[in-house]
């Protein structure tokens, strides 16, 4: 399966990317120089763990941009496995692929399939969020539970299935992790469409990598093409994004849960997207509408035993002072992968990482205390 899941990696694109982001100093634009290299100081000492890049964008200029170098190869050990896609302790898929700048993206993947999901409201090629899930599987084995066929999309961009799913009491690389079961199988569409039904859905907010995964099937059917190749026409290519790698499943499907690959700096294009509406260099991508929808509270993931934090559509939205609605959106992903946008100091950060080892990943609370404490003005 390893083998055959590199060969079907969909090569980055080519295009040429825009001009990179404008610098400047922190003082200029309106921060605390010295708070921001504290926290750089804090990630230089490893007190977060392998914390890889920060970067943080104010009024549109770079004002702090670092790389820190950790030793991956010599913290992989035989004990963890073979080496392959799907082995987060191998150093050549994780964090970095293949010894290049394009850095696992992890979660923060569902967030850009919900983009592509908004796009293709936008373009006309998608109906709507209250379209039966079941209608985009044509072929596929019917469900017996009735619960099945009463699944929206809007279910799976929110995570309100009600499929019984368990991603969140064991560790990824754990089998008895449903998202880890899933990755292990041959055809990870037919997997969760195996999954028996917990309850009704739209009730109760379970963090499940399935549910996206359902999505690569719902915009190929609606769009013709597979979520990658949208991408790169629609929303990569007018961002600027020249490069970028996507993990396809054995069935060629991307891996919309988890499988891409960005820079930081491009990273940070989609989170100017959406600072500014859903426009970028004065061209509107996405609907405005989309945008303040996708990011505002859905459900309430505290209910669930989670953080008291929100969720959106694949958004997570963490309570902050100040912030329109009491809430930054972030989009997150495994290992300490972490892009912040925060409009009320039109600010964009991303911090990647690599924590899937003896320290947990940085916190997001945390990192956004930090960076709007070094905002002065």
């Amino acid at each position: 399966m390893r083998a055959l899941l590199a060969s079907l990696m969909v090569a980055g694109t080519t295009a040429t990317p825009a001009a990179d982001w404008p610098r400047s100093t922190p003082d200029a634009q309106g921060m605390d120089a010295a708070a921001l290299a504290a926290l750089d100081g804090a990630f230089r000492r490893g007190d977060h763990g392998y914390v890889d890049g920060m970067l943080v964008i104010r009024h549109g200029h770079v004002v702090w941009d670092a790389t820190y170098r950790h030793d991956y190869a010599s913290l992989f050990k035989a004990e963890h496995g073979p080496r392959g896609i799907y082995n987060y302790y191998d150093p050549e898929w994780h964090p970095y692929h293949r010894g290049s700048d394009l850095h696992t993206m992890q979660s923060v993947s569902k967030s850009v399939t919900s983009a592509l999901v908004g796009l293709a409201l936008h373009r006309g090629e998608l109906r709507g969020l209250d379209e039966a899930v079941l209608s985009f599987f044509p072929g596929y084995p019917a469900a017996d539970d009735p619960r099945w066929r009463r699944m929206t999309v809007r279910h799976l961009l929110t995570m309100t299935t009600g499929i019984r799913w368990d991603e969140s009491t064991v560790a990824y690389t754990d089998p008895a992790n449903s998202c880890a079961r899933m990755e292990a199988s041959q055809d990870w569409l037919r997997f969760v469409l195996a999954q028996p039904m917990a309850e009704e859905p739209g009730r109760t907010f379970v963090y499940n990598s399935g549910a996206t995964q359902l999505l690569s099937q719902v915009l190929k059917q609606a769009t013709g093409v597979h979520a990658d190749e949208y991408a790169a026409r629609h929303l990569f290519a007018p961002l600027g994004i020249g490069a970028f790698q996507w993990k396809k499943t054995p069935t060629g499907h991307p891996d919309t849960e988890g499988g891409l690959y960005l820079r930081p700096h491009d990273l940070a294009r989609l989170g100017m997207l959406y600072l500014k509406g859903g426009t970028w260099s004065g061209t509107r991508l996405l609907p405005e509408r989309w945008v303040a929808e996708s990011t505002a509270p859905a459900v309430d993931v505290a209910r669930a035993g989670g953080p008291p934090w929100k969720y959106g559509y694949q958004w997570w939205l963490v309570p902050a002072a100040g912030a329109p609605g009491g809430y930054v959106p972030m989009a997150l992903g495994y290992g300490g992968q972490r892009l912040m946008v925060v409009p009320q100091h039109d600010l964009v950060a991303v911090f990647t990482g690599w924590n899937i080892y003896d320290k947990p990943a940085l916190d997001p609370s945390l990192a956004l205390e930090k960076l709007t404490a070094a905002v002065r003005r």
